[in-house]
């Protein structure tokens, strides 16, 4: 509609110039005489000629009037139907979006607002994430919009729609496309202008994994094959799956699974589990450690050490890793930002 609306303004340019130069050329007339003719002709007004014109000037007129009543119309009626289905308020209210976006930094993009790309939207705005979704369909835009959310139009494995949602400031990609090959390009594109950029890229066959990680994503998620086992694990271990639920908080019950960052100066750091009395003081587990050079220390021992770049891998309610976390860090905003984006 915008490029019809283009068209038509440029051919109701075009006559006017081409018009007023008819008269300049052909009567001799001033560019004012010449403009003002041209368009009382094409408005079809009535007034009578600024000048005298010859035959030649009136063959030219009479075109003038076939042609310019031609392009005005299209003109209006272009102009009405832009205004009146609404396309002149979605301009504006992309340019509003726009400047939304813009004020954004750490936050995460997700690609795709299907079965996948909703769910994970969802719980970005459950746990008080910012994001911003990108999609072409209008069905999944109305939703974006229903929800509140920050949203582009576009196709993703543009570079020009990845640089619109902020990709070079995100903390995160979520590219969850209906295709392989969508996701492979929407990697490749966010890869190249964000390097350190995470990545989580849905793969709907398993043999797509290999390529989406050459891609450069870090962690490619197969939902067909997830949801295959986890349905099994439902019949073979019941209260397995329905424990994980729990912690997982897919149920929205109040335990969650968590992870705190360790920096210089925070209190925990160079004490060890036992030394921090996290069980008896905040009623909150370490599961695990992050080391700060990439291992990982799973069911970690009391006397095991808390260093600096350490993540803490926690479970506990919501009070529990609150009080947890204000003893943990300096600052709690910095370590486990999570609790603040929940519960501002």
């Amino acid at each position: 509609m915008l490029r019809r609306l283009i068209y038509a303004i440029s051919a109701f340019l075009a006559v006017v110039v081409i018009g007023t130069l008819g008269y300049i050329v052909i009567a001799g007339w001033p560019p004012l005489d010449a403009l003002y003719m041209t368009v009382i002709t094409m408005g079809g007004v009535g007034y009578r000629e600024v000048r005298a014109l010859d035959a030649v000037g009136q063959v030219w007129t009479m075109l003038v009037i076939v042609s310019g009543v031609g392009a005005l119309g299209f003109a209006v009626i272009t102009v009405t139907d832009f205004m009146v289905e609404g396309h002149f308020s979605g301009i504006m209210e992309g340019r509003r979006m726009d400047k939304r976006i813009e004020g954004l930094s750490g936050h995460h993009v997700v690609a795709g607002l299907g079965r996948v790309g909703g769910v994970v939207a969802e719980e970005f705005e459950a746990h008080g994430h910012p994001f911003v979704v990108i999609d072409t369909d209008e069905q999944a835009l109305a939703l974006a919009r229903e929800s509140g959310w920050a949203w582009i139009r576009g196709d993703a494995t543009d570079e020009s729609t990845l640089v619109a949602a902020g990709i070079g400031r995100s903390a995160s990609l979520v590219t969850a496309l209906d295709t392989d090959a969508a996701n492979v390009f929407v990697t490749l594109t966010a890869r190249g202008i964000a390097p350190d950029l995470l990545i989580v890229a849905r793969a709907t066959t398993p043999s797509a994994e290999g390529k989406l990680l050459r891609a450069g994503a870090d962690r490619v998620i197969t939902p067909t094959e997830i949801g295959g086992r986890r349905m099994a694990s439902m019949v073979m271990r019941p209260k397995v799956v329905d424990f994980l639920d729990v912690v997982a908080g897919g149920q929205r019950t109040e335990l969650k699974m968590e992870e705190i960052l360790l920096s210089d100066g925070d209190p925990y750091v160079d004490w060890t589990i036992a030394d921090a009395h996290i069980r008896s003081q905040t009623g909150a587990y370490v599961l695990a450690i992050h080391s700060a050079d990439g291992s990982v220390n799973s069911n970690p021992e009391p006397d095991t050490l808390m260093r600096a770049g350490d993540r803490l891998v926690v479970l506990g309610s919501d009070e529990q890793l609150r009080m947890l976390a204000d003893r943990a860090c300096a600052d709690a905003a910095v370590c486990y930002p999570q609790m603040y984006r929940t519960h501002a």
